[in-house]
């Protein structure tokens, strides 16, 4: 069973009929009123996409179909293309301690500023949340930049250098990375 859930707002002809069809459907399925989807959302966080003829206020995950009628295949295939944007943009968002890092648009945030970060400073930063302790420039060198252990380099001091500099003129974080004798490390 998947955890997609549709929920259709008020429109009861709607659901019927996918009720008939529910068997083919990807998703699971609900029927709620606009009172009741507040509720549950408000304390729910699940994959859930609410259909609805109108826009009701402070509720993401809506797709509107205000105009009828519609293609019961075309709905669907809007249905599975909200899922679909709805997880991609749930797994490009990372938590790390009160910042949050947007792997789209290769920002870090923390609460309303924001920083764009290349490339390059998100596969560091994370590569060092990932390995959860002290990582050593040579395998930052190899892991992240390709290079060989023996190559003669400053590359990742260069960077992580860089990197706290500009998280530090932004957030005033002066630990987010820290460094010792045995490398680099998330505080």
């Amino acid at each position: 069973m998947n955890n997609q859930n549709l929920v259709i707002c008020e429109n009861k002809i709607l659901y019927e009929i996918f009720s008939e069809i529910k068997d083919y459907l990807k998703f699971e399925l609900q029927f709620l009123s606009e009172k009741e989807i507040s509720k549950i959302v408000s304390k729910n966080k699940e994959n859930y996409i609410i259909l609805s003829d109108h826009n009701i206020n402070n509720i993401d995950n809506q797709l509107i179909i205000d105009q009828f009628p519609y293609e019961i295949q075309k709905i669907i295939e809007k249905i599975n293309l909200a899922f679909l944007k709805k997880k991609f943009n749930e797994q490009s968002k990372i938590k790390l301690k009160d910042y949050n890092i947007d792997l789209n648009s290769r920002e870090i945030i923390l609460q309303n500023k924001r920083l764009k970060l290349t490339e390059k400073e998100i596969t560091t930063i994370l590569y060092l949340l990932n390995i959860k302790k002290e990582v050593s420039v040579s395998e930052l060198q190899e892991k992240v930049w390709g290079y060989q252990k023996e190559l003669e380099t400053h590359t990742v001091e260069t960077h992580i250098h860089r990197l706290r500099k500009i998280i530090f003129n932004t957030f005033s974080d002066n630990n987010f990375i820290i460094s010792n004798k045995n490398g680099y490390q998330i505080n």
